[in-house]
Protein backbone atom coordinates (compact mmCIF):
# COMPACT_ATOMS: atom_id res chain seq x y z
CA UNK A 1 0.00 0.00 0.00
CA UNK A 2 1.32 3.44 -0.87
CA UNK A 3 0.20 6.49 1.10
CA UNK A 4 1.06 10.15 1.54
CA UNK A 5 0.04 12.62 4.25
CA UNK A 6 -0.81 16.19 3.21
CA UNK A 7 -0.06 18.60 6.05
CA UNK A 8 -1.48 15.96 8.40
CA UNK A 9 -5.11 16.94 7.63
CA UNK A 10 -5.68 13.79 5.57
CA UNK A 11 -3.99 10.69 4.20
CA UNK A 12 -4.32 9.37 0.64
CA UNK A 13 -3.70 5.71 -0.12
CA UNK A 14 -3.97 2.96 -2.70
CA UNK A 15 -4.70 -0.21 -0.72
CA UNK A 16 -3.22 -3.55 -1.72
CA UNK A 17 -5.64 -5.61 -3.78
CA UNK A 18 -6.77 -2.65 -5.94
CA UNK A 19 -5.22 -1.63 -9.26
CA UNK A 20 -2.76 1.28 -9.31
CA UNK A 21 -4.81 4.34 -10.43
CA UNK A 22 -1.96 6.86 -10.51
CA UNK A 23 -1.75 7.04 -14.33
CA UNK A 24 -5.42 8.07 -14.36
CA UNK A 25 -4.80 10.89 -11.89
CA UNK A 26 -6.38 9.71 -8.63
CA UNK A 27 -6.04 7.65 -5.44
CA UNK A 28 -8.47 5.04 -4.13
CA UNK A 29 -8.87 6.30 -0.57
CA UNK A 30 -8.72 9.49 1.48
CA UNK A 31 -8.89 9.53 5.27
CA UNK A 32 -9.50 12.90 6.96
CA UNK A 33 -8.00 13.38 10.39
CA UNK A 34 -9.99 14.56 13.38
CA UNK A 35 -9.94 18.32 13.87
CA UNK A 36 -9.55 19.20 10.18
CA UNK A 37 -11.58 22.11 8.77
CA UNK A 38 -13.35 21.09 5.55
CA UNK A 39 -13.84 23.35 2.53
CA UNK A 40 -16.52 22.64 -0.10
CA UNK A 41 -16.06 24.99 -3.07
CA UNK A 42 -18.70 24.95 -5.79
CA UNK A 43 -17.87 22.98 -8.91
CA UNK A 44 -15.47 24.97 -11.05
CA UNK A 45 -15.60 25.10 -14.83
CA UNK A 46 -13.10 26.34 -17.36
CA UNK A 47 -14.37 29.94 -17.51
CA UNK A 48 -11.83 32.70 -17.17
CA UNK A 49 -12.55 35.66 -14.82
CA UNK A 50 -14.66 37.28 -17.56
CA UNK A 51 -16.73 34.13 -18.13
CA UNK A 52 -15.09 33.11 -21.42
CA UNK A 53 -14.64 29.42 -22.25
CA UNK A 54 -11.90 28.01 -24.46
CA UNK A 55 -13.18 25.41 -26.93
CA UNK A 56 -10.16 23.22 -26.05
CA UNK A 57 -10.71 20.58 -23.35
CA UNK A 58 -7.15 20.71 -21.94
CA UNK A 59 -7.36 24.50 -21.57
CA UNK A 60 -10.69 24.23 -19.76
CA UNK A 61 -9.23 21.63 -17.37
CA UNK A 62 -6.25 23.88 -16.59
CA UNK A 63 -8.53 26.89 -16.07
CA UNK A 64 -10.96 24.92 -13.88
CA UNK A 65 -8.04 23.88 -11.65
CA UNK A 66 -6.81 27.49 -11.54
CA UNK A 67 -10.33 28.60 -10.57
CA UNK A 68 -10.44 25.95 -7.87
CA UNK A 69 -7.06 27.18 -6.56
CA UNK A 70 -8.43 30.75 -6.44
CA UNK A 71 -11.49 29.63 -4.47
CA UNK A 72 -9.37 27.65 -2.01
CA UNK A 73 -6.83 30.45 -1.56
CA UNK A 74 -9.68 32.75 -0.47
CA UNK A 75 -9.87 30.58 2.67
CA UNK A 76 -6.14 29.98 3.16
CA UNK A 77 -5.99 26.61 1.39
CA UNK A 78 -4.52 25.24 -1.85
CA UNK A 79 -4.92 22.38 -4.29
CA UNK A 80 -2.45 20.40 -2.15
CA UNK A 81 -5.13 20.23 0.52
CA UNK A 82 -7.76 18.69 -1.77
CA UNK A 83 -8.47 15.08 -0.83
CA UNK A 84 -11.61 14.38 -2.93
CA UNK A 85 -12.58 15.33 -6.48
CA UNK A 86 -15.60 14.77 -8.66
CA UNK A 87 -15.00 15.35 -12.38
CA UNK A 88 -17.91 15.94 -14.74
CA UNK A 89 -16.71 15.56 -18.32
CA UNK A 90 -18.83 16.15 -21.43
CA UNK A 91 -18.51 13.35 -24.01
CA UNK A 92 -15.84 11.57 -21.98
CA UNK A 93 -13.20 9.53 -23.83
CA UNK A 94 -9.89 7.79 -23.11
CA UNK A 95 -8.15 10.79 -24.70
CA UNK A 96 -9.84 13.12 -22.20
CA UNK A 97 -8.83 10.77 -19.37
CA UNK A 98 -5.19 11.00 -20.52
CA UNK A 99 -5.52 14.79 -20.65
CA UNK A 100 -6.86 14.78 -17.09
CA UNK A 101 -4.01 12.51 -15.93
CA UNK A 102 -1.41 14.82 -17.45
CA UNK A 103 -3.01 17.89 -15.87
CA UNK A 104 -3.22 16.12 -12.48
CA UNK A 105 0.50 15.29 -12.78
CA UNK A 106 1.25 18.94 -13.57
CA UNK A 107 -0.65 20.13 -10.49
CA UNK A 108 0.18 17.43 -7.92
CA UNK A 109 3.45 16.11 -9.35
CA UNK A 110 4.62 12.72 -8.10
CA UNK A 111 2.40 12.93 -5.01
CA UNK A 112 -0.66 10.72 -4.71
CA UNK A 113 -3.62 12.45 -6.31
CA UNK A 114 -6.95 13.08 -4.54
CA UNK A 115 -9.56 10.34 -4.44
CA UNK A 116 -11.76 10.94 -7.48
CA UNK A 117 -15.00 10.02 -9.19
CA UNK A 118 -15.27 10.80 -12.91
CA UNK A 119 -18.81 11.11 -14.27
CA UNK A 120 -19.37 11.32 -18.03
CA UNK A 121 -22.21 13.73 -18.82
CA UNK A 122 -23.95 14.83 -22.03
CA UNK A 123 -23.91 18.52 -21.08
CA UNK A 124 -23.00 20.99 -18.33
CA UNK A 125 -24.53 24.31 -17.23
CA UNK A 126 -23.17 26.52 -20.03
CA UNK A 127 -22.96 26.06 -23.78
CA UNK A 128 -19.39 25.05 -24.60
CA UNK A 129 -18.55 23.97 -21.04
CA UNK A 130 -16.58 20.69 -21.29
CA UNK A 131 -15.53 20.02 -17.69
CA UNK A 132 -16.54 20.84 -14.12
CA UNK A 133 -14.37 19.97 -11.12
CA UNK A 134 -15.84 19.68 -7.65
CA UNK A 135 -13.45 19.32 -4.72
CA UNK A 136 -13.32 18.88 -0.97
CA UNK A 137 -10.25 20.14 0.91
CA UNK A 138 -9.11 19.64 4.50
CA UNK A 139 -6.91 22.01 6.50
CA UNK A 140 -5.75 21.89 10.08
CA UNK A 141 -6.46 24.90 12.27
Amino acid sequence: MSSLSHEKAFELSNPSGLYDPRSNGYSHLAQVRSGARLLFPAGQGGEDHEGRLSPIFAEQVAQALANLQTALQSRGASLNQVFKLTLLIVDHSEEKLRTWGAEADRVWGAALKPACTLIPVPRLALDGMLVEIEAVAAVLE
